[in-house]
């Protein structure tokens, strides 16, 4: 690939997903000869941030945040910025100013095609990314030359302990030793303080809720009933806020419960299918129950916590969602799909423009073909091998990543003008 040199090139790190992933990046781009420095916002962002030379610790007010943007990436020539999502306020106001000073903008974010594959943009990820103006027909034509076999989806998230423990470490630090950084503001309402709970509590009864999602699993699989999946997302997530029309999760509850209990067969069932990070922060599975009741479709309700879809999608009827990267492994199997929010998979050959009622009632195909060239582009694009997560998930994902951010292009024009890396086939990461 060329300009695989980081000479004269200087990066600023800002917040990355939990865990030592960022720091390990910024070594690899050091021997690449460029310079890396880091701007932490809190006592977890340190930590997790072994070079103490390149540390910048911000630890003024939210409202200083964008001028100081500003001095530390003259002061210190700044030619490129990385981040993990682009919705947080930090992250929205230091893309905004990077782009009006003409800086390169790096973008992570958890895979369109997770869990083995992570998303590597430039200037906008999920809503804001290039491929929200795509068609297929330009991934087509950007195809030409490829000739890379598609691999299978995998069926399960690969380093799920791993991110809830570096959560919890994340947290630990936030909410007992940031006194040094007293002004931080985290970017979710939630305070710190229950934040550090969840996560504890989560690690803690992941082997119980485990042997309950298979219980729960088994009764739908054995029931011999036909049924509908409903992707859950969290409330919390960028995805959800920011690209979505509802305001709550129990707005498209209603709409879902309501629906089905006016459209679907009256032999058909509903399976509510949680995120595999959801924590109970939002009441989600009472909020299922009472609606369900209120409709008098109790019996046909069903509510599965996280873990492996691939068991309950291979029997799906069809998938509602709001804008869940789950429905990636919908549509790979050609199941109908119905979204509600901005998603970078919203391409009109694979996904049901028929109002819900419709779609409960008799759901339109998907065009497979078209997913399939629309999934190829993305595994020789922004779809990287590899994880945030796991220290085998973050060795593969170096070995491809640091070369995408050093060229001159990015994911989508390297592939049409053909200067692309090649791409090794995914091997199981644990």
């Amino acid at each position: 690939m060329a300009n695989s040199s980081g000479k004269d090139r200087v990066f600023l790190f800002l917040q990355g997903p939990h865990g030592p992933f960022f720091n390990g990046l910024a070594k690899m781009l050091r021997r690449s000869g460029a310079t890396v420095w880091r701007v932490g916002f809190n006592a977890g962002d340190a930590f997790f941030w072994f070079d103490r030379r390149s540390f910048i610790a911000f630890k003024d007010t939210p409202d200083q945040w964008p001028g100081r943007f500003d001095e530390i990436t003259q002061d210190k020539g700044v030619t490129d910025i990385v981040l993990y999502g682009d919705v947080r306020p930090i992250h929205a106001q230091a893309v905004e100013r990077a782009k009006a000073a003409g800086l390169r903008v790096h973008i992570f974010e958890e895979g369109y095609l997770r869990p083995y594959w992570v998303t590597y943009e430039r200037n906008g990820s999920n809503g804001h990314s290039r491929l929200m103006d795509m068609r297929i027909s330009d991934m087509e034509k950007a195809l030409e030359g490829a000739d890379m076999d598609t691999p299978m989806p995998p069926a399960h998230w690969g380093d799920m302990r791993q991110h809830v423990f570096y959560g919890f470490v994340y947290h630990w630090f936030v909410m007992f030793l940031n006194q040094g950084f007293r002004n931080f503001k985290p970017h979710r309402d939630l305070p710190v303080t229950r934040e550090f709970q969840l996560y504890l509590q989560r690690l803690l009864l992941m082997p119980f809720q485990a042997i309950e999602r298979r219980i729960a699993t088994l009764r739908v699989r054995f029931g011999g009933f036909p049924f509908h999946l409903a992707l859950l997302q969290l409330e919390h997530d960028s995805s959800f806020q920011e690209h979505s029309p509802f305001s709550s999760m129990t707005e498209f509850l209603d709409l879902v419960v309501a629906e089905f209990a006016r459209s679907a067969p009256a032999h058909h069932h509903l399976v509510f299918k949680a995120h595999p990070l959801e924590d109970g922060r939002v009441p989600v599975r009472r909020e299922i129950r009472r609606l369900a009741r209120d409709h008098g479709i109790a019996d046909r309700v069903h509510y599965v916590r996280g873990g492996k879809l691939a068991q309950l999608l291979n029997e799906a009827r069809s998938a509602v969602t709001v804008n869940s990267t789950a429905a990636q492994q919908v549509l790979w199997r050609g199941i109908p799909l119905k979204i509600f929010g901005k998603a970078v998979y919203d391409q009109p050959e694979f996904v049901s423009p028929q109002p819900l009622s419709q779609f409960f009632a008799g759901a339109s195909r998907p065009d497979n073909r078209a997913y399939k060239t629309y999934r190829r582009y993305l595994l020789e694009t922004s779809q990287v091998g590899g994880g945030f997560y796991s220290a085998r998930g973050r060795r593969q994902l170096l070995r491809h990543v640091v070369d995408m951010m050093l060229s001159g292009e990015d994911p989508y024009e390297a592939l049409r003008s053909g200067t692309a890396a090649p791409r090794q086939q995914l091997r199981l990461i644990k």
